[in-house]
């Protein structure tokens, strides 16, 4: 799963943005001694889908997407297991399905696909994720290196330096050379920019070459993630954007790395629209 914020702030923006209706879902997506359906203008909330193997936790989280997607509401979402790609293309042939559709009272039930896009940091099961090392910015790059303060500081120095020499920080070769630079090159750079020691920038570059064997590799480069390819409509339906997290999930600071820039990225975008 992505960070809680993470999909808070998805959900938050794209219904408020993208929603073709004001009235809840059209469909249940349960069913007591009345209906229940879910208001989109409040699916911001955090939510858990909860249960023991084979109780529809998966089927839960299906249905929901799709029902935003009928809605016109892009969705993005990992899939971790692999199990959620069926979505573009009809189902059928499922008598569980058609049974809990009569009971939920669903007129004109049918099958149908949905749009999915698929992508993928690593770029083999999908799309490739991509950005660069100056899109991510000091900031993000230290809390995802787990540098202190000073560090951070340092790190910030050098894309000043880089700035000021208009140097474009594509991807971690790039950013391993500038720190090498300044550690051959300390005395020159901190006489403008401010003290820097030999042991913070070896403390840096030992957390860039760990990131580096996480996929960072792969992660920072170009052509950048473009935001509309994910905030998509087609023929009515929001585009479903499954992220395939099945190798994503053992690289945990690539994972924060991609949830931190797409969620700064993203609130940055919709804010100024």
């Amino acid at each position: 799963m992505l960070p809680a914020f993470f999909h808070t702030l998805i959900i938050k923006d794209l219904t408020t943005k993208y929603s073709r209706m004001a009235v809840p879902v059209s469909s249940p997506f349960a069913k007591g001694e009345t209906d229940i359906f879910i208001e989109p203008s409040m699916a911001n909330r955090h939510g858990l889908i909860a249960g023991s193997t084979g109780t529809g936790k998966t089927v839960t989280l299906r249905v929901l997407v799709e029902q935003f997607s009928s809605m016109g509401i892009p969705v993005l979402l990992p899939d971790i297991k692999g199990d959620l790609s069926g979505m573009c293309r009809p189902g059928g042939g499922n008598k569980k399905i058609e049974e809990r559709a009569a009971l939920l009272g669903l007129k004109d039930f049918s099958y149908e696909g949905y749009p999915v896009r698929f992508w993928d940091l690593y770029g083999k099961d999908g799309h490739p994720v991509r950005t660069t090392i100056s899109e991510m910015g000091p900031l993000l790059l230290s809390r995802i290196l787990g540098l202190n303060d000073t560090q951070a500081g340092i790190l910030s120095m050098l894309f000043r330096y880089a700035d000021d020499q208009k140097l474009l920080l594509i991807d971690i070769a790039d950013l391993i050379s500038l720190i090498t630079f300044a550690l051959e090159n300390t005395a020159e750079i901190k006489g403008k920019y401010g003290n820097m020691t030999p042991s913070s920038l070896g403390a840096i570059q030992r957390a860039v070459l760990t990131l580096e064997e996480q996929g960072g590799d792969l992660f920072f480069g170009e052509p950048s993630l473009i935001l509309e390819d994910i905030m998509d409509v087609r023929d009515g339906k929001g585009i479903i954007n499954l992220l395939s997290a099945v190798a994503l999930m053992k690289a945990p600071k690539i994972y924060r790395s991609y949830a931190f820039k797409f969620s700064c990225k993203l609130n940055s975008v919709i804010s100024n629209q």
